[in-house]
């Protein structure tokens, strides 16, 4: 399989594949791309009782170090807005966490994933 050739193919199979991941270990996916004013959030799910934001970042590449890195403290503060939004919208009353998925994709097809749970 070749690599994606632009930024939006390659952000499209990380959030595929990370989805994927997901549902393996048994999370629930609520919504993918929730948008909230100027915010996106890549994936919302759920693991047990516990709401999870899920912020994903693919690179075909390492070179200027490793895909978590590119999450800003700015994407952050917009992460964090539109998930209390969305806490509010649907009237939540359990656990939350922020999380990143970052994913490496191989030329060869294959990738690496890394969960990092409670990131941010």
């Amino acid at each position: 399989m070749n690599l994606p050739t632009t930024n939006k193919e390659t952000g499209s199979r990380g959030e595929q594949i990370a989805k994927d991941y997901l549902v393996s270990q048994q999370y629930t996916i609520l919504e993918q791309n929730f948008r909230y004013s100027k915010s996106e959030i890549d994936l919302i799910a759920k693991e047990g009782e516990i709401l999870v934001f899920i912020e994903v970042k693919t690179r075909s590449y390492d070179y200027f170090g490793p895909p978590e890195s590119f999450v800003s403290e700015y994407k952050e503060v917009l992460i964090h807005e539109a998930g209390s939004y969305y806490m509010e919208k649907i009237n939540h009353d359990w656990e939350f966490r922020f999380d990143i998925i970052a994913i490496l994709l191989n030329k060869d097809g294959s990738y690496k994933l890394e969960h990092h749970k409670d990131a941010f």
